[in-house]
C-alpha cells in the first residue's frame, strides 16, 4: 500500500497505525525515515540494517522465533551490502546468504529467507517506509523488484509506504510495472462533515458544545486539513470560558491558531530557505495552493528556467516544494502560500 498527500494530513499516523496492528499480529515489522541526499542514503540503509535485527529479536518468545532463528544469518550478512557498519556484532552469520555484496540479489534472498521463516509462522514481514520518496533510486528498485517477486511467488512480504504526492509517479519511473504492484490511496482533506465530526465530538463528550456559527469559522480556517483542525480546535478550547464556544471566540481562536502554526508548522520550512530561495517562494506564492509552472516562475523572476533550477532542486531537498509533474512545483504544505504572504521581512 502507498499513502500519498501533503504534510500535515496524517499519513505518519496512519502509518504507525497499521504497523503496529502488524506488531500486534506478531509479524516481523521495519520501520525507517527515509532521508534525502547522499547522507540520507548512508544514513536510510544503515537504519534499514538495524531495525532488520531490532525488529527479529523483538520476536524472541513467540511463536515465530522457532522459525525466524534460521534466518538471523541472513539478517547479518545483509549489513554489508547495505553498507552498515557495526550493525550486526551479535548476529551470527553464514556464508552463502545475502552475502554477495550485490544490492539485488543479497536484499532478495534475505527477504525470501525471512518470509518463508513468517509464512510457517503464519505471520508477514511488514517493511514501513515514512517519507518515502527519499528513497535512493538504487534502494528503491531493488524493493520494487522484491515485492514484484514477493507476490509472483507468494511469500508474505509487504511494504506499506508513505510520502508526498509524487511518489506514486516516482514508483513507476523507477518501475514500469510499479502502478500496479501497490494499493494507492490519497490522504487528503477531510469532507466537511467529517472535519465537524472532528472538531465537535470531542468537545460534546466532555459536556460542552461549539456554536454553530463558531464551528463554522474553525472549520472555513482549517479547510479540512487534519492538523490544522488540531490547531484551531484547541485554541478555541483554550480560549472558551464558558462550556459553549462563541463564534466570537472561534475568531479568536483563529487568530491564535495561525499565529501558532506561523511560528511552528510554517515558519521552521521558511527559516531553512536561503534568501534566494525565498524569493523563489514568494514568487511561487503568488499562485496559492495550486502547482506553479517553473516556466511562469523564471519569467516572474527573469531569469531562465536552468539557472533556477539549482534553486528549485534545493527548495526539494529540503522538503519544502515537490515536482507533482514535469515543468510544475508546488509547496508540499498546505497554507504554505497564505504563510509567505503574511511575511513582511525576508
Amino acid at each position: 500500500m502507498v499513502l500519498s498527500g501533503l504534510r500535515g494530513v496524517g499519513k505518519t499516523v496512519l502509518l504507525n497505525v497499521f504497523a503496529e496492528h502488524a506488531r500486534q499480529n506478531d509479524w516481523l515489522v521495519i520501520q525507517l525515515e527515509a532521508q534525502p541526499g547522499e547522507a540520507g542514503k548512508g544514513a536510510t540503509r544503515a537504519k534499514l540494517a538495524r531495525e532488520l535485527e531490532v525488529g527479529a529479536r523483538r520476536l524472541r518468545g513467540k511463536p515465530a522465533w522457532a522459525y525466524l532463528k534460521e534466518s538471523m544469518a541472513s539478517i547479518g550478512n545483509i549489513s554489508a551490502s547495505l553498507g552498515a557498519t557495526g550493525v550486526s556484532a551479535s548476529v551470527t552469520t553464514n556464508q552463502g546468504r545475502a552475502d554477495s555484496g550485490n544490492l539485488d540479489i543479497d536484499i532478495e534472498e534475505l527477504v525470501e529467507d525471512v518470509s518463508l521463516a513468517m509464512r510457517k509462522a503464519r505471520a508477514g514481514f511488514g517493511l514501513f517506509i515514512d517519507e518515502m520518496q527519499d528513497l535512493d533510486e538504487e534502494l528503491l528498485t531493488v524493493l520494487l523488484s522484491v515485492q514484484h517477486l514477493a507476490g509472483q511467488r507468494g511469500w508474505p512480504f509487504y511494504i506499506v509506504g508513505a510520502g508526498l504526492p509524487n511518489l506514486p509517479g516516482k514508483i513507476s519511473e523507477a518501475r514500469t510495472y510499479g502502478e500496479r504492484l501497490f494499493l494507492y490511496k490519497t490522504i487528503g482533506q477531510l469532507t466537511e462533515e467529517a472535519a465537524a465530526e472532528a472538531l465537535a465530538l470531542p468537545i460534546s463528550r466532555i459536556g460542552a458544545s461549539t456554536a454553530p456559527e463558531a464551528l463554522s469559522i474553525l472549520l472555513s480556517a482549517a479547510n479540512g486539513y487534519p492538523y490544522f483542525l488540531q490547531i484551531y480546535g484547541r485554541s478555541a478550547w483554550d480560549e472558551a470560558p464558558d462550556k459553549v464556544i462563541p463564534a466570537e471566540d472561534a475568531q479568536v481562536a483563529v487568530r491564535y491558531g495561525t499565529s501558532d502554526l506561523d511560528h511552528g508548522f510554517f515558519e521552521a520550512r521558511w527559516q531553512r530557505a536561503t534568501p534566494a530561495e525565498r524569493v523563489y517562494l514568494r514568487a511561487m506564492a503568488l499562485d496559492g495552493e495550486q502547482p506553479s509552472s517553473t516556466g511562469e516562475i523564471a519569467a516572474r523572476l527573469g531569469k531562465s528556467t536552468n539557472k533556477l533550477a539549482v534553486i528549485r532542486q534545493r527548495l526539494i531537498t529540503k522538503g519544502v516544494v515537490y515536482a507533482p509533474e514535469y515543468g510544475s512545483i508546488q509547496f508540499t504544505v498546505p497554507g504554505m502560500a497564505g504563510f509567505i504572504e503574511r511575511q513582511t521581512e525576508g
